[in-house]
């Protein structure tokens, strides 16, 4: 029995936006963490220690979009970036294959039924943007209780059609272990109950469920992304260490990882809204309908939010001399 479909849905700023606010008290997990201590000086008033609340919460740092030929679903992204994206694509192609043909976005089926909802060897471009939610963040004066973002609103960070031959032919893949070790990095717990690899970090999934694949395909792109020097074209989304930022020292989150939230989860707003997180992978042998119902895209289009762990303080003085944290975060 397959997954019932969803419906194919277009999503736009606004609706991304309202989807963020309407799943922040779920997916942000604020908590007060601990305190910063700085070192303010005076010309007159000498030198003093003062502190400052540190506090920990999940941003919603980028929108992923995994898609097929309908392209991708948030449509503002998809008419001011898809034209240039798809004649970069075939000419880098072209240039590196010394192919004529024009490439195109969609589903490969090797065997199974039809329709998208059951193919075997699927495949989908991916695009990764940065969250419009960071607009209004910025303009936010309550960085005393929330953490600036480091990604930068509606800046591409990785629009797999710029990298045509990586993603479709993976040879930049060949010397990472796990793309030739089964089970290495695995969505979920190999063998039973796997979505698919991380690597190698291409457009092709082998999967029976169209759902399961586009959030593949979207973990593999947030997997890039979050780590520097990969041999892909795109743009880093800066991981790990401090940053001072908008007068907050910033703890930035670690690289994505599978399988576990501490790094990032995820928040589904095509085909279908959600108003919670979730980390890929969860394990739905045992029940009727399966993680696919009610999510399958009849355009074959699917995006999320990736919301990341941050935790910050605000600038209490001229030099940060330390912190203490009550807790560990996330």
């Amino acid at each position: 029995m397959f997954p019932a479909p969803g419906h194919a849905r277009d999503i736009t700023t606004d609706g991304i936006i309202a989807d963020t606010v309407s799943a922040a008290t779920s997916c942000m997990h604020w908590r007060p963490v601990g305190t910063c201590f700085w070192l303010r000086c005076s010309l007159f008033g000498g030198c003093s220690i003062r502190a400052s609340l540190k506090v920990g919460h999940f941003n919603p740092d980028l929108v992923v979009s995994a898609y097929g030929d309908a392209g991708n679903p948030w449509a503002e992204i998809r008419e001011s970036l898809s034209l240039a994206a798809d004649l970069g694509m075939n000419a880098v192609f072209r240039a590196a294959t010394g192919s004529t043909v024009d490439l195109g976005s969609g589903t490969a089926s090797v065997e199974g039924t039809k329709g998208s909802d059951h193919r075997n060897l699927l495949f989908k471009e991916v695009d990764a943007v940065g969250h419009p939610w960071q607009l209004f963040s910025e303009l936010s004066d309550s960085f005393d209780l929330l953490c600036p973002s480091v990604a930068t609103p509606f800046l591409p960070y990785k629009q797999s059609k710029l990298n045509a031959v990586a993603w479709r032919l993976g040879a930049t893949e060949a010397g990472y272990p796990a793309t030739w070790i089964p089970g290495m990095r695995e969505i979920g717990s190999w063998p039973v109950n796997t979505w698919g690899p991380v690597h190698p970090r291409h457009g092709f999934v082998t999967q029976a469920e169209d759902p399961k694949a586009a959030a593949v395909i979207a973990q593999r792109a947030g997997d890039i992304v979050t780590r520097a020097g990969q041999p892909h074209v795109y743009q880093n989304l800066a991981s790990g260490g401090t940053r001072n930022l908008l007068g907050t020292r910033v703890w930035l989150p670690p690289p994505l990882l599978e399988n576990n939230w501490r790094t990032g989860q995820w928040q589904m707003h095509a085909p279908a809204s959600r108003q919670s997180c979730e980390v890929f992978g969860s394990n739905d042998l045992g029940s009727a309908g399966g993680w696919s119902a009610g999510k399958v895209s009849q355009s074959g289009s699917y995006a999320w939010t990736l919301w990341r762990p941050y935790q910050c303080c605000a600038r209490a003085g001229q030099v940060f001399l330390g912190n203490v944290d009550w807790m560990n975060y996330p």
